[in-house]
C-alpha cells in the first residue's frame, strides 16, 4: 500500500464516519506564538481544545505537514542516522471537540489498523497510562485484546499536557512488533529503546484542566487528539524496517543518486542520501509557506537545513548547486495532495538555487579561513573552540564538516569550547525569542468574547449603527462606567467599525449619545469577532448598558478601502508582469497610501514597473463593479480565487470580485473600480532574500501626488524663464554651461595655483643644508593642499614641505618630502609630530602625509616645532 493509498484511506475512513476534512494548515503557527514551526496535527485545532473558538464540526481528520528542527522538538541531527527521525513529516490525525470520547476513538483506531490497513493483530500492543482504567477497560472489553497486550505505563510518555497548566490527559499507544530478528522490547521494558517495537498511533484523551496548584479538574467537554505518522505506517505495510526505503522517499533518493551518478544502495552514501530526500522536503513545504533564509528565526533553521543537505551533496560528490533541480521531482511525488508545491514551484526553485550558489561561495571562504587557522598545527594538536564557533556562526561552516577535513590530518575540535559559545548564542536567541504567530490575548478580552458572544459587523453595508455598550476595558480591567477625559476600549453588541486585520487599518470615528462623545481612534480586533474601539471618553460619562450611535469616519473609511482594492489590482498586475510564483507576503492599507509586499527574486526593471501601473490604471477605467459573495474556501479556490497559502480561513470566507481580479478578502473595498481613479507607484524596493515591496497611492492621494509634481515643474520652469515642457531642454543648456564654467574655474585655478607655487617656493629657507617650507596659508581650499605639495616638490626637486590651513574651527595639515630626502626626513614623522600640538592626528608614507586637528590657534607653533625638529635632527 502505498503513501498516497494510506492518506487517502485515512482521510475517507474518518470522513465515513461524520468526521470533516480539514487541509493541513501553514508550517508557520497562526495561532501559537510558543511554536517555531507546526509539529503536531493539534496545532492549528488549539483554539478549539482551549474554548477560545468553534467551529461548524465537531469532528475533524487531517494530514498534517510537521516540522521537527527547532526549538524543544529538534529531530535534524538525528536525521539520515535513525530509521525514523525526519525535519519534515506528516501527522495523520482525528478529532474530536467535546463529541465522542475513549469508547469511540479507541475502536476508530484499532478498526482502521486492523481492517483498512490490514495489520495482524497479533503484531499489535497497546499501552495506556498506569491509572486509566477506563481506557484499559475499552481495549480489553470493547476491543477484545488479551490483558498480556494492554500495557500500563506510569511515566511521562503517556500523559499528554499543553503546558504547565491547562489542558491534559492520559494517553493510549499502539505499538508494532516487527519481530525477534529486530533488537529491542516492549515499551516499558529495559529494551524499549531498540527498533523491534514501533509506535504507529497515539491517542491523546483531553479530560483534565490542571491549575497552577498541580489539581485537575474533569473537563466538561473532554476531546480527543491522536496522531499517527504516514512515514512510519508505509514502511511498515511495504515490509520495510526503516522508513527511508518506503515509496515516501525512494524516488527521491533515487533522483538524488542518479544527479550525483552513484548506486542508491551505496552503503558509503546511504545517510547522506537519507538526509538529502529528508531536507529537500523541509525545505521546500518551509519556503512554499513563505519562510526564507535569513540569519535569525525561522529563516536560520530553514538556511541551516538547507546547507545541511549541501554539505551532504558534497560529501557524495555533488560540488555545484543540485538540490534545487530536484524540486519538480518532490512537486510530483507530493504535489496532487499539497497544492501549494505546485504554485510555489518555481519559487522554491529559484530561493534554493540562490541559496546553494551562496553557500559555495560561503564554503570557498570556509575553506580558506580555516586552513590559514590550522596553518601552525600539527597531528595531535586542536582547533580552538572559537574558530570552530566562527566558521560555523560567521560562515556558515558546519562544524561536522570542519571534523570531516581535519580527522585525516589527525587535529581535533574544542568541542567543548564550541559549546559553551553555542550556548552563549543560544541564550541571546532565547532573549531576542518574543514569539511567533498571533500576539498573546490578554485574559480580559478571551473572557468577554466566551460572556459575550460574537459582535455583529454591519460596516459592509453601513458605516452608521446603533449599539449597546457591553463591555468597557481600562488599563486592562473591566470597569463598568468611564468618565471625561478618560481613554479606554469600548466593545458593543454590533458596529459597523471595521476592526484591524488582513492589513487593513481599523476605523476611527465617534460614539455618541445625548451628553457624551467617545472619540475612536482605531478599531482593533484582538479575538475572533470581538471588535474593540480604542479611543478617549471626550464628553460627558459612558456606562456599561448605554444604547450609543456608532459613526465611522466615512472620508477615511473611503480611502483606505479604495486602497485597499487597489492592492487586489496590483497583485493582479504583478502576476502578469512577473508570473504567477508572485504570492503577497504581506501587505498595510490605511487612508495615505497601500505598502505591498510580494515574493519575487530580483529588482522589478523600470519597464516592469511601467507596465504594472498601465495594466491596472487600463482596468481601473473598466469601472467594473465590486461583487462580493461567501462560501467556503473550498468552493472559493475552485471557482478561481485568489488565496494565501498558510492564511487562517474560518468556514465561510468572503470572496471579492472587482474586474479580473478575485481574491479571499474580508476587508473593505471601493464599490467600483473606477472609485479608485488611478494608482501611482511610489517605490519598488527589497526588503529580505526574494522578497520586494512596492508602496503606491491611489485616488486623491495619487492625484494629490502628481499635482505635487506638476507644481514643482511649473516652479522650476518659472526659474529657468521658460515653459514647462522646455525644462528638460532647459536643464540641458544649463548643465553644459554648469561644464564651461567648471572648466574655466578649473583652469583659472590651476593659473593662480601655478602663481601660487612659486611664490611659496621663492619662501623656502635653508635649515641644516635641507630646503624646508613651513607655511601657514590663510583662505586656501584644504582640498588643493596636497597638490600644491606635490606641485612645490616637483618644481624644486629637493625639499621638505609642511603645509597648514585653518578653516572653520578646523586645521589641515599635508607634509611632503622628495625622494631624495626620504631617507633623512619621513613625511609621516613631520606629520606626527605637527597634529597632536593642533589637537589631532595623522600620519602616512614617507614622501606624502596628512593630518588635522581642531586648534587652529595653535598651528603657528606646529610649523614651528617642524623647522626646530628638522634644524635639531638634521645639525
Amino acid at each position: 500500500m502505498t503513501g498516497d493509498e494510506i492518506r487517502r484511506r485515512f482521510v475517507a475512513f474518518f470522513e465515513g464516519h461524520a468526521h470533516t476534512h480539514v487541509a493541513s494548515s501553514s508550517l508557520v503557527p497562526q495561532n501559537d506564538p510558543t511554536l517555531l514551526f507546526t509539529n503536531a496535527g493539534m496545532n492549528q485545532f488549539k483554539g478549539l481544545f482551549l474554548g477560545q473558538e468553534s467551529r461548524s464540526y465537531k469532528r475533524a481528520v487531517s494530514s498534517q505537514k510537521c516540522v521537527r528542527a527547532g526549538g524543544k522538538h529538534n529531530d535534524l541531527e538525528n536525521v539520515g542516522r535513525t530509521a525514523r527521525h525526519h525535519t519534515f513529516f506528516e501527522m495523520l490525525g482525528n478529532f474530536s471537540f467535546g463529541d465522542y470520547f475513549k469508547a469511540e476513538a479507541i475502536p476508530f483506531a484499532w478498526e482502521f489498523v486492523t481492517k483498512e490497513l490490514g495489520l495482524p493483530e497479533e503484531r499489535l500492543l497497546v499501552t495506556v497510562y498506569s491509572s486509566d482504567d477506563e481506557a484499559y477497560e475499552v481495549w480489553r472489553d470493547s476491543v477484545g485484546l488479551s490483558e498480556d497486550k494492554i500495557i500500563r505505563i506510569d511515566t511521562s510518555d503517556n500523559f499528554w499536557s499543553m503546558g504547565a497548566t491547562g489542558p491534559c490527559g492520559p494517553c493510549s499507544e499502539i505499538f508494532y512488533d516487527y519481530g525477534p530478528e529486530v533488537p529491542g522490547g516492549p515499551p516499558g521494558s529495559p529494551e524499549q529503546e531498540g527498533d523491534r517495537f514501533v509506535e504507529i498511533w497515539n491517542l491523546v484523551f483531553m479530560q483534565y484542566d490542571r491549575s497552577e496548584d498541580g489539581s485537575m479538574t474533569p473537563l466538561p467537554n473532554p476531546c480527543i487528539d491522536t496522531g499517527a505518522g504516514l512515514e512510519r505506517i508505509a514502511s511498515i505495510l511495504q515490509g520495510k524496517t526503516n522508513n527511508y526505503d518506503s515509496d515516501i522517499f525512494q524516488p527521491l533518493i533515487q533522483a538524488i543518486a542518479k544527479t550525483a551518478d552513484i548506486h542508491p544502495d551505496d552503503p558509503a552514501s546511504l545517510v547522506s542520501l537519507r538526509v538529502i530526500a529528508d531536507h529537500l522536503r523541509a525545505v521546500s513545504f518551509l519556503i512554499a509557506d513563505g519562510v526564507l533564509p535569513a540569519n535569525e528565526g525561522r529563516g536560520y533553521v530553514l538556511r541551516r537545513i538547507m546547507r545541511r543537505a549541501l554539505r551532504h551533496g558534497r560529501m557524495i560528490g555533488l560540488t555545484k548547486p543540485f538540490l534545487y533541480g530536484l524540486v519538480p521531482v518532490l512537486v510530483k511525488l507530493m504535489g496532487h495532495f499539497f497544492p501549494e508545491l505546485v504554485a510555489q514551484e518555481k519559487t522554491i526553485s529559484l530561493m534554493i538555487e540562490i541559496e546553494e550558489k551562496r553557500f559555495v561561495a560561503t564554503l570557498g571562504s570556509g575553506l580558506k579561513i580555516l586552513e590559514e587557522a590550522v596553518a601552525g598545527l600539527a597531528a595531535g594538536d586542536t582547533l580552538s573552540g572559537s574558530t570552530v564557533f566562527s566558521l560555523y556562526d560567521t560562515y556558515g561552516f558546519p562544524v561536522d564538516l570542519t571534523a570531516d577535513i581535519l580527522k585525516d590530518r589527525g587535529i581535533a575540535l574544542d568541542m567543548a569550547g564550541f559549546e559553551s559559545h553555542m550556548e552563549q548564542q543560544r541564550k541571546m536567541a532565547r532573549a531576542a525569542w518574543v514569539g511567533s504567530g498571533d500576539e498573546q490575548v490578554s485574559a480580559v478580552y478571551q473572557e468577554l468574547r466566551e460572556q459575550l458572544g460574537a459582535v455583529e459587523f454591519l460596516g459592509y453595508n453601513t458605516l452608521s449603527a446603533q449599539g449597546r455598550v457591553t463591555a468597557i476595558i481600562k488599563d486592562g480591567k473591566s470597569v463598568t462606567s468611564l468618565a471625561q477625559g478618560e481613554s479606554a476600549q469600548i466593545v458593543t453588541n454590533q458596529t459597523p467599525f471595521y476592526g484591524e486585520a488582513g492589513g487593513q487599518v481599523g476605523d476611527a470615528g465617534e460614539i455618541l449619545a445625548d451628553g457624551l462623545l467617545f472619540t475612536v481612534k482605531n478599531t482593533t480586533k484582538p479575538v475572533t469577532d470581538l471588535y474593540v474601539h480604542n479611543g478617549e471618553l471626550t464628553l460627558g460619562t459612558i456606562k456599561v448598558g448605554a444604547v450609543v450611535t456608532q459613526q465611522v469616519d466615512s472620508a477615511k473609511r473611503q480611502a483606505v478601502s479604495l486602497h485597499h482594492s487597489a492592492t487586489h489590482y496590483l497583485h493582479y498586475a504583478l502576476r502578469k508582469v512577473l508570473g504567477d510564483h508572485v504570492k503577497q507576503a504581506g501587505s498595510l492599507v490605511n487612508a495615505q497610501r497601500l505598502r505591498f509586499d510580494f515574493s519575487h527574486y530580483q529588482g522589478m526593471t523600470a519597464k516592469e514597473l511601467e507596465q504594472v501601473e498601465a495594466i491596472v490604471n487600463t482596468e481601473l477605467l473598466a469601472n467594473s463593479p465590486q461583487e462580493t459573495v461567501v462560501m467556503t474556501p473550498d468552493e472559493a479556490v475552485k471557482a478561481g480565487a485568489t488565496a494565501l497559502f498558510g492564511e487562517k480561513y474560518g468556514d465561510q470566507v468572503r470572496v471579492v470580485r472587482i474586474g479580473p481580479t478575485m481574491e479571499l478578502c474580508g476587508g473593505t473595498h471601493a464599490a467600483r473600480s473606477g472609485d479608485i481613479g488611478m494608482l501611482r507607484i511610489l517605490s519598488e524596493s527589497a526588503i529580505a532574500a526574494g522578497m520586494r515591496r512596492i508602496e503606491a497611492v491611489c485616488g486623491a492621494v495619487a492625484r494629490k501626488s502628481y499635482l505635487g509634481d506638476v507644481d514643482l515643474l511649473k516652479r522650476s520652469a518659472a526659474l529657468m524663464k521658460i515653459g514647462p515642457a522646455d525644462v528638460v531642454k532647459g536643464v540641458e543648456r544649463l548643465l553644459i554651461k554648469q561644464k564651461e564654467l567648471e572648466m574655466e574655474l578649473a583652469n583659472a585655478k590651476s593659473a593662480l595655483s601655478g602663481s601660487l607655487v612659486d611664490e611659496l617656493a621663492a619662501e623656502v629657507e635653508q635649515v641644516s643644508g635641507i630646503a624646508l617650507l613651513a607655511k601657514r596659508l590663510d583662505g586656501t581650499d584644504p582640498k588643493e593642499v596636497r597638490d600644491l605639495v606635490d606641485r612645490i616638490k616637483d618644481k624644486l626637486g629637493s625639499v621638505v614641505v609642511v603645509l597648514g590651513v585653518p578653516q572653520d574651527g578646523k586645521v589641515s595639515l599635508v607634509a611632503g618630502v622628495t625622494k631624495d630626502l626620504t631617507s633623512k626626513i619621513k613625511a609621516g614623522d613631520l606629520i606626527r609630530l605637527a597634529a597632536p600640538i593642533v589637537g589631532g592626528k595623522g600620519g602616512g608614507r614617507p614622501d606624502i602625509a596628512q593630518g588635522g586637528g581642531s586648534q587652529p590657534e595653535n598651528l603657528n607653533s606646529a610649523l614651528a616645532a617642524v623647522k626646530k625638529w628638522v634644524a635639531e635632527n638634521r645639525a
